[in-house]
């Protein structure tokens, strides 16, 4: 599955000479990529300028690496999303490279790192700092980068969410913040249709991405084995998780021109376990 994702990347769907913002571009140390950095380079292969934003310039910058020994065009930047000067410097920096914006793909998102916990053990200072991550930023890059995409007339943002926020999850402020994107994404498309911009979300659903498998190795003192073989046996099809190329096709078919016509849509990218809910 993974090695089809990434052919199709490279030669179908094309975003030749668009600029692309990936907030959440590096990600965090583990055996597997990311989300973010899947997405970028699944951009840049598809022939797209991307600025790799993260609060880790080094893990940006080992993105980018990654992105220019293909031949692609990518500048790292660092930028911490619960900082709004960082996130308007991050729109500023992009439209001042590549005189436009064409997509905005928030992607940064913390859990069980962040100190999430089941709603009678949540603390108010966990539950502030995940929301400023997981919502607040992505509402705040939207603000800065709306006023360059309405001025085009065009423009695409990708929100990623979650298959947790209609889900039996157990920690409280990842649920909220990933059901909020949600909501957030459709009003967004809504306001913004008239001025040719497309505003999508993803719920990526049981992932085999650092952020998922190895902070919960961590957190619950597990082995990796061991906590990939209690997702994968989650999983309905296949009994296997997706990957974050999984992703990346995904939020690279939202921006094409062959999505032309969809906006405000929420697309589940989970291994059908969304069949089971309800």
């Amino acid at each position: 599955m993974t090695q089809y994702g990434s052919e199709v990347s490279k030669g179908v769907l094309r975003l030749d000479g668009q600029s692309a913002i990936v907030v959440g571009g590096g990600q965090t140390p583990g055996q597997t990529i990311g989300n973010g950095r899947a997405t970028a380079i699944t951009y840049a292969r598809a022939g797209a300028r991307v600025l790799v934003a993260d609060r880790d310039l080094d893990a940006a910058a080992a993105t980018v690496a990654e992105i220019t020994a293909e031949g692609g065009d990518a500048v790292p930047f660092r930028a911490d999303v619960t900082d709004e000067a960082d996130i308007a410097a991050m729109v500023a920096d992009a439209c001042d490279r590549w005189e436009r914006l064409d997509i905005l793909h928030n992607n940064v998102g913390i859990s069980v790192a962040g100190g999430d916990a089941e709603i009678s053990k949540i603390e108010g200072e966990a539950f502030d700092r995940i929301m400023a991550i997981n919502l607040k930023s992505m509402v705040l890059a939207i603000k800065h980068a709306l006023p360059v995409m309405r001025g085009q007339q065009s423009g695409n943002i990708v929100n990623i969410s979650s298959t947790a926020a209609h889900e039996d999850y157990p920690w409280v402020t990842y649920k909220a913040s990933k059901a909020a994107a949600k909501a957030m994404t459709e009003q967004v498309a809504l306001q913004n249709a008239p001025h040719g911009i497309r505003v999508n979300c993803i719920q990526p659903g049981l992932m085999n991405t650092p952020m998922a498998v190895d902070a919960r190795m961590d957190a619950w003192n597990m082995t990796r084995e061991e906590v990939v073989a209690m997702r994968d046996a989650k999983v309905p099809l296949g009994g296997k998780m997706g990957t974050a190329w999984d992703v990346a096709n995904a939020a690279l078919f939202l921006v094409s021109d062959e999505a032309g016509f969809i906006t405000g849509v929420t697309l589940m990218v989970d291994g059908g376990a969304h069949c089971r809910i309800g």
